[in-house]
């Protein structure tokens, strides 16, 4: 859902503040009916003016990038480090959904698609997001099927997670993450609850989207298949 004075203003009717005033004289309606301040306005919504269709033209962008490590999710950082903005050149507000930490790699996506963007990050549509792992020492039976049956974070259990060993040795051991919860740092804080460092992580997939090919820090617009797709997550 995008605010009925937001998605006016992004049309070209005029500010914000500008968009109030109409709404408050009452000339604005959502679907025939005469709209209130602080309406909201979903896909397929008919707004109109003094009786004239608005339609958003605001270009949406979706893009796939390839977040290295050494960068922070944000679009500004008040610490002066390399944000992911600084990797993408595109002529527009863009920003990340969800976040990958400082030194996490793999599949971020960035938007201007607020409501997507909501959709994808909001924990009750628990959207699957596949994580390489390079752990120090060996997971031990017990420790794997601990850490997808759930384990403790700030006295919350995590919900059932999917851990696949796919390499081992004395020393590390490689494995596939999937979760769909978003807790700050949470696969590397799972294997610390098991006594376990992380020593490389990046996420390769965000439901059946893949970074695939990728190179770190390059970046690809989604093709409209993709795009649609997680439009209907």
């Amino acid at each position: 859902m995008t605010r009925l004075n937001k998605y006016m203003a992004d049309s070209g009717v005029g500010s914000r503040r500008e968009c109030d005033r109409l709404i408050a004289e009452g000339v604005v309606k959502i679907n025939g009916k005469v709209a209130s301040l602080g309406a909201t306005v979903e896909d397929g919504d008919r707004v109109t003016v003094n009786g004239a269709r608005v339609e958003n033209k605001q270009k949406r962008y979706y893009i796939m990038l390839h977040k290295p490590k050494g960068y922070v999710t944000t679009v500004k950082d008040d610490l002066g480090r390399k944000t992911v903005m600084d990797l993408v050149n595109v002529n527009a507000r863009l920003y990340p959904v969800g976040r990958l930490d400082y030194d996490t790699e793999g599949l971020l996506l960035l938007t201007n698609d607020g409501e997507l963007a909501n959709r994808l990050t909001h924990p009750r549509n628990e959207i699957n997001k596949i994580y390489i792992a390079r752990i120090s020492g060996i997971l031990t039976e017990s420790e794997r099927v601990a850490l997808e049956k759930g384990v403790l974070l700030d006295g919350v259990k995590t919900a059932p997670a999917r851990v696949r060993i796919l390499k081992q040795d004395q020393h590390h051991t490689r494995c596939e993450v999937t979760i769909h919860e978003g807790k700050n740092r949470q696969v590397k804080r799972m294997f610390e609850t098991v006594g376990k460092e992380v020593e490389f992580l990046k996420r390769v997939a965000v439901g059946e989207l893949r970074l695939g090919g990728l190179a770190r820090g390059s970046y690809r617009f989604l093709t409209d298949s993709e795009a649609e797709y997680l439009k209907n997550l």
